[in-house]
């Protein structure tokens, strides 16, 4: 009777506790929506869960007017085909967990044998006891490993949003690049046809044909390097909006965005980057929850199985026509002969130690890319307003006195040409400056809210004067 009293006890505890456990009814996406409020690459934007009508239909409204770096990210985050995987994922994570505090189901049995002229009916119902008693913590595992689930998931979502900034500035400053290599083509050509008619009345030598000649041919090369640079580049937005068909004839902006006036200071990176990063948080979560773990293992390491049966047994006597009825349980129990659990609580204390390590290492990694991201933004910050502020203006001041003595015949029309193509290299590394200056933007932003931004290096822009103008 005491056994039968705890049985129900323990049933009615599991059966409350999974009258509790439900699927998230919007598909976790608004827990996402909270996680990453705000690291998305400065764009509130939800985030869609499937290619339905009203995704297409919101997805067309971005498209229809030239494409921003914030639509662009409103399109990735609504229409990504990965991140509908993701989300997809999560929604397995969340079935686990619900399925993890749900009873787990009764073991019915029925036997008949037959004795001369007796028949027995065997019939009985059993169930784990271990997987009732362990129900509540095993819940509540299931529970922790979904709220490590989510968080995985929200970076993900950052990591989209800020990939797919990063690719709407490097497509639109390629398509900047470009439109300022066919200017150069152009000018290189026109001093190119100059030198032929110049040659052919004996005005020019066949060298300085031939360097001009040179000139026109670099120039093409560059040119069809950069409209190739530019359409792989706008082609990677395009997969990263998750486009294809008539969508991907979008129009980009024609430009990048200005410069900031200023750059704020930022003496806390460190500590902003352990209070907000959603990497640190699932690392920190995920070594708590393998702490609370080690309880249960320890409890059940050797006896991880009990279970428990009631019988009910009749036996037809056909030669008497007497009936008799038996009933009863039984318990089956593991015997722990061989594994004490040793081997299970050595590699419950073994995953502990590697959780702990690892959030030791993620957060000396949080720290380092924090100071790391930041010098690399005020660095290309720098550059950019150098380029701006400094070189640009130069190479139009000499461009415009170079035109003066030209129109008073004290220089050549080579050498104008020839300061028109230095004058758009200038330009071109202006461009590529204030494109790192938003790409470290973007970097820092993510790596101080959201994950590891796989930072690269600022790159080495062609210098003011570069193969065009490094002839004459």
């Amino acid at each position: 009777m005491f056994s039968f009293h705890k049985s129900a006890t323990a049933l009615l505890a599991a059966a409350t506790l999974a009258g509790c456990a439900s699927l998230s009814p919007d598909g976790n996406l608004a827990d996402i929506n909270t996680l990453t409020a705000g690291k998305t690459s400065g764009v509130q934007a939800p985030v869609g869960r499937s290619d339905s009508a009203e995704t297409r239909e919101a997805v067309n409204r971005l498209l229809a007017d030239p494409l921003s770096a914030e639509s662009a990210v409103r399109i990735a985050l609504l229409n990504n085909p990965g991140i509908h995987a993701s989300m997809a994922t999560l929604g397995i994570s969340d079935a686990d967990r619900v399925r993890a505090g749900t009873l787990p189901n009764p073991h019915f049995s029925i036997g008949r044998f037959v004795e001369g002229s007796k028949v027995e009916i065997e019939r009985g119902i059993g169930f784990n006891v271990i997987g009732l008693l362990t129900l509540p913590w095993r819940a509540k595992y299931q529970s922790q490993q979904h709220e490590v689930a989510k968080l995985q998931a929200a970076q993900e979502v950052v990591k989209l949003a800020a990939d797919t900034r990063k690719a709407w500035i490097n497509a639109v400053a390629a398509q900047q690049t470009a439109s300022y290599m066919k200017d150069a083509k152009d000018a290189a050509e026109a001093s190119g046809e100059l030198a032929r008619r110049l040659a052919r009345v004996g005005n020019w030598s066949k060298l300085n044909q031939a360097r001009e000649q040179a000139f026109v041919a670099d120039a093409a090369a560059q040119l069809a390097r950069s409209q190739n640079a530019a359409y792989a580049a706008r082609e990677k937005l395009i997969r990263l909006m998750g486009l294809w068909g008539t969508q991907t004839q979008f129009t980009l902006s024609e430009r990048l965005p200005d410069l900031p006036k200023t750059v704020a200071e930022m003496p806390d990176i460190e500590a902003r980057a352990l209070r907000d990063r959603l990497d640190v948080r699932a690392s920190m979560a995920q070594a708590s929850y393998v702490a609370d773990s080690m309880g249960l293992t320890r409890t059940t390491g050797f006896i991880n199985a009990l279970d428990a049966k009631y019988s009910r047994n009749t036996t037809f006597d056909n030669a008497t026509g007497d009936k008799e009825i038996k009933r009863g349980w039984e318990l089956e129990l593991p015997l722990p002969i061989f594994d004490w659990g040793g081997a299970g609580n050595a590699r419950a204390q073994n995953q502990y130690m590697q959780s702990v390590a690892r959030v030791r290492e993620t957060a000396i990694q949080a720290r380092s890319e924090a100071r790391e991201s930041y010098h690399a933004w005020r660095t290309a910050h720098d550059l950019a307003l150098h380029y701006r502020n400094e070189v640009v203006p130069l190479r139009k001041f000499i461009n415009n006195e170079l035109l003066l003595r030209y129109n008073g015949m004290l220089a050549s029309v080579f050498e104008l040409l020839a300061d028109t193509r230095t004058s758009i290299a200038a330009v071109n590394a202006s461009i590529e400056a204030q494109r790192d200056f938003w790409l470290a933007d973007t970097d820092l932003q993510t790596t101080l809210t959201g994950t590891s931004a796989g930072m690269a290096p600022l790159a080495a822009g062609p210098a003011a004067g570069g193969s065009e103008a490094r002839g004459h």
